[in-house]
C-alpha cells in the first residue's frame, strides 16, 4: 500500500483491484514517510480530511493503528498530532468508540518534549468526557493507572493531570485506587513527577468528597509544602488556595495556616515569592478573621523580604489586599500596619520595587479618603515623581486621575504639578520624551482651562527642543491635544503660536512648523487649514534652505486632500510646479511626486 502513487483517478489507480479507497491512506503514508518534515506536518495537519474520506471504519481499523505505530518524529509534528486526534471522536464514530483514541494518545502523553505531553494530556482530557461511565472504568482508567506506575517519568507526569476528570465518574472502588495512585506520585522518587502532581493537587482537591480532601489532600500538601525541592514546594502554594476554598475556617487554621505560615517564612526566596503573587486569592479563600490574624503579619515580612522580586510581587498586592480588607476598621489597619512599610519601599533600592509600588499606590487614596491622602500619600507620590527611575514617576504619572477624583485639581495642581513640570524640562531627553507622551492624558484629567493655565507654554516649548525626537513627539501631541480640546481652542491657542515659528532664524524651527501643520490640518478641518496655515506654507516655498522647501512639497501633498479644488488649483498648483523646477535634486523630485499624487498634471 505504501509503494502506491500517483492520483487516483480510474478505478484500477490504487493497488489494481479497483478499490481506489485505498488511496487517501497510501498517500498519508508515503507523505509520512517524506524526508521533508513540512510535508509530514502537512500531512497530519489534514488528518481529518483523510478520516472523512476513509470513513469511520477504517480511520478505526488502519489509520489509527498506523498513527500509533509510527510515533516516532520531529516534536512539531507529534505536537500538530496531538492536537489533532482531540477533535477526533466523530471521526470514529462518536463516543461509543472514544476510547479507540486513548492508544495513539497513551504513546504521545510519554515522549520527551513537554510541549508535545502537555499537548496529549490536553486531548485526553478532552477526550474523557466523551467516554461513559462504563467506558471510562473499562480503557479510560486503566490509561491512567498505565501511564501513573510506567517506568519513566515522562509517563508519571502526564498521568497526574488526568485523575481530576476520571474521578467525578467512577465507582467507589475505582475512586479509592485512583485515590492511592495519585499519593504514590506526590511521594515519587523523581522531583518532575512530584512537581507534577504539586501543581494539580488542587485541581483534584476540587473533584473530591470533603473527607478525603481532609483525610488525603491536606497531608498530601503538607508534605508537598516541606518537600527538599524548592520548585515542589512553590507549587504547593498554588494548590492552598483551592484547599481552603473547599474547607471550613476552624478547619482552614487547624490544617492549612501551619503549612502556609511555613511557606511564608521559606528558606527559598521563590516560595515566598509565590506566597507574595498568590496573596490576593488566599486572602480570599482563608476569610477575614484569618487574614487579620495571619495574613497581615506575613505580608508585612515579604513587603520587608530581603529579596527584592518578593519585595516587588509583594508591592504589586498592595491595593488589591486594602480593597479586600473588611471595611470595618480598614483604614485604620491600613494606616497603621500597612502604610509605614509602604513608605520604606519609596525608597527602596531596586527599581522594580518602586516602580511596582508606583503602578499601584496611588489607588489607596481612593480607600483612604481625601484627608490621609493629603496628609500621608501625597508626600509619598511626590518623592516618586522624583524618582531617578523613568518607570516609577511614569507610573505616578499614568494614575494621576484616581487621585484626582479624590483630593481634586487645585490641590494636585499645588502638589504634583511643579514636579511633573520639573520632568518636563529634564537634563535627560528620555524623561522629557516620557512627559509628552502622557501630555494628552494629563490634559484630559486636569481640564483645558487649568492645561492653558499651566502646561500649554511647556508644549510650545517642547516643539523647538534640540532633540528631533522631542520635536517629533511634540508634535504628535498637538495633534492630540486639539481632538480633546477641539479645533476653537486650536485656532485661539495653538495655531497662531505655531505659525509665528515660520520666521524663526533656525531652519529647523521653520520645519517644526511644516510637521505641526501636517499633524493640526486634519483635526482642525478645511477652513482653519485654508485661511491660516495654506498661505503660511506656501510662503515657506520661497526659503533659502532645500530642507525646508522640500519639506514643502511634502506638506502640499499632506495637506493637499483636505484643500479644496479652487485652492488646489490657484494657490497650490503653481507653487508645486516652480518647486518641480528647483536647482535641488529633492526639491523636484518631492514636487513632483506632490503633483502626481494630487493629480495637478
Amino acid at each position: 500500500m505504501a509503494g502506491v502513487a500517483g492520483p487516483a483517478t480510474g478505478s484500477g489507480a490504487a493497488g489494481g483491484d479497483g478499490d481506489d479507497s485505498l488511496y487517501p491512506i497510501a498517500v498519508l503514508i508515503d507523505e509520512l514517510r517524506n524526508e521533508d518534515v513540512q510535508l509530514r506536518l502537512n500531512s497530519i495537519k489534514k488528518l481529518s480530511t483523510i478520516a472523512l474520506a476513509l470513513g469511520v471504519e477504517r480511520t478505526r481499523t488502519e489509520l489509527l493503528p498506523f498513527l500509533t505505530d509510527t510515533i516516532y518524529d520531529e516534536d512539531e509534528v507529534l505536537l500538530a498530532l496531538a492536537e489533532q486526534l482531540g477533535n477526533f471522536t466523530g471521526l470514529v464514530g462518536g463516543p461509543d468508540f472514544a476510547h479507540c483514541l486513548l492508544p495513539p494518545l497513551e504513546s504521545l502523553a510519554t515522549v520527551e518534549e513537554t510541549v508535545v505531553r502537555d499537548k496529549a494530556v490536553e486531548s485526553l482530557r478532552q477526550i474523557s468526557q466523551e467516554h461513559t461511565p462504563v467506558a471510562l472504568e473499562a480503557h479510560f482508567v486503566p490509561l491512567v493507572k498505565r501511564l501513573a506506575s510506567g517506568d519513566w517519568f515522562t509517563s508519571r507526569t502526564s498521568a497526574c493531570g488526568l485523575f481530576s476528570v476520571c474521578y467525578p465518574r467512577a465507582s467507589i472502588a475505582v475512586k479509592g485506587e485512583i485515590r492511592q495512585y495519585f499519593r504514590s506520585l506526590c511521594s515519587d522518587d523523581t522531583p518532575m513527577v512530584r512537581r507534577a502532581a504539586a501543581s494539580k493537587l488542587g485541581e483534584f482537591a476540587k473533584v473530591l468528597e470533603l473527607d478525603s480532601v481532609k483525610s488525603e489532600i491536606v497531608p498530601l500538601f503538607t508534605n508537598l509544602a516541606s518537600d527538599e525541592q524548592d520548585s515542589v514546594r512553590l507549587l504547593a502554594v498554588e494548590a492552598c488556595v483551592s484547599i481552603a476554598q473547599l474547607l471550613s475556617q476552624d478547619d482552614i487554621e487547624a490544617l492549612v495556616m501551619p503549612t502556609l505560615r511555613q511557606a511564608a517564612e521559606d528558606k527559598s526566596w521563590r516560595v515566598r515569592y509565590m506566597v507574595a503573587d498568590k496573596f490576593s486569592e488566599l486572602q480570599k479563600a482563608v476569610g477575614p478573621k484569618i487574614t487579620l490574624n495571619d495574613l497581615i503579619p506575613a505580608f508585612q515580612n515579604l513587603l520587608k523580604d530581603c529579596e527584592a522580586e518578593v519585595r516587588a510581587a509583594a508591592a504589586h498586592k498592595v491595593k488589591e489586599l486594602c480593597e479586600n480588607l473588611p471595611m470595618e476598621g480598614r483604614e485604620t489597619m491600613i494606616m497603621n500596619q500597612i502604610l509605614p512599610y509602604i513608605k520604606e519601599l519609596v525608597s527602596d533600592t531596586n527599581q522594580h520595587v518602586k516602580s511596582a509600588l508606583a503602578s499601584v499606590i496611588m489607588g489607596l487614596s481612593t480607600i483612604l479618603g481625601k484627608e490621609n491622602t493629603i496628609e500621608h500619600l501625597l508626600p509619598l507620590f511626590l518623592a516618586q515623581l522624583k524618582d531617578e527611575c523613568p518607570e516609577v514617576r511614569l507610573n505616578i504619572i499614568s494614575n494621576l486621575d484616581c487621585v484626582n477624583e479624590v483630593i481634586g485639581i487645585r490641590q494636585l495642581s499645588q502638589s504634583l504639578l511643579p514636579a511633573i513640570v520639573e520632568l518636563a524640562e529634564d537634563a535627560k531627553w528620555r524623561v522629557r520624551l516620557a512627559i509628552i507622551e502622557y501630555m494628552p492624558l494629563l490634559a484630559g484629567q486636569l481640564g483645558v482651562e487649568f492645561f492653558d493655565e499651566k502646561l500649554n507654554s511647556l508644549c510650545m516649548a517642547w516643539l523647538v527642543d534640540h532633540v528631533y525626537a522631542i520635536r517629533e513627539a511634540a508634535t504628535n501631541n498637538l495633534m492630540k491635544l486639539v481632538q480633546k480640546f477641539g479645533t476653537e481652542w486650536a485656532q485661539n491657542t495653538i495655531v497662531p503660536k505655531v505659525l509665528v515659528m515660520a520666521n524663526d532664524p533656525n531652519y529647523l524651527h521653520r520645519m517644526t512648523t511644516l510637521f505641526c501643520i501636517n499633524a493640526l490640518s486634519e483635526a482642525c478641518g478645511q477652513e482653519i487649514t485654508t485661511k491660516q496655515m495654506l498661505p503660511i506654507v506656501l510662503k515657506m516655498a520661497g526659503d533659502q534652505v532645500a530642507n525646508v522647501r522640500f519639506n514643502v512639497a511634502k506638506s502640499l501633498q499632506k495637506i493637499g486632500p483636505i484643500l479644496d479644488t479652487d485652492a488646489l488649483q490657484e494657490e497650490v498648483k503653481p507653487v508645486l510646479q516652480k518647486l518641480g523646477q528647483d536647482e535641488d535634486m529633492d526639491v523636484k523630485y518631492f514636487a513632483q511626486e506632490a503633483i502626481s499624487v494630487l493629480a495637478l498634471a
